[in-house]
């Protein structure tokens, strides 16, 4: 585990930079907001974005923070400064990669208490749960409710 403060931000709370390998060999790279909380939540951000460029992601993690929750935002494979190729669709992946951010933080004994997905990431996070039953609440923020097995976006 690569763990050093996030440079810039004048924050009260420490901000981690995390490096977790997933079941494919790539880093996921991610943020902790680390407030000492047994409780992490897990923040998914959309198609073509990052931990860092979707603002929303950021703010929620900030908003988790102010309320003593620890938050981890991560950048999916292929994505901002996790390494692989970005790749259209690719849901089962992602849920994937979210697969050993979970096992990560479970392995270091920690609470997952959420996780949390805007757009894509609404739809990988709900992925996640209809795989696995070790996180019991799922945020899904305009997440598309339709998925259809056409044009290769399922896999």
């Amino acid at each position: 585990m690569d763990a050093r403060k996030e440079l810039g931000g004048d924050q009260a709370v420490p901000r981690l930079r995390i490096v977790i390998p997933n079941d494919r060999g790539h880093s996921l790279v991610g943020i902790l907001h680390e407030t000492g909380s047994e409780e992490v939540v897990v923040v998914c951000h959309g198609f073509r974005s990052s931990k860092v460029a979707n603002s929303s992601m950021v703010t929620i993690a900030n908003a988790l923070e102010k309320e003593g929750i620890s938050a981890f935002r991560f950048d999916f494979a292929g994505n901002g400064e996790s390494n692989g190729s970005f790749q259209y669709g690719n849901y089962l992946s992602e849920a994937d990669d979210l697969r050993s951010i979970v096992q990560h933080f479970l392995e270091h004994k920690r609470v997952i208490s959420a996780i949390v997905g805007h757009s894509k990431g609404g739809i990988v996070v709900l992925l996640y749960a209809s795989k696995y039953s070790d996180v019991s609440t799922i945020v899904n923020i305009s997440g598309r409710f339709k998925l259809e097995k056409r044009h290769g976006r399922f896999v």
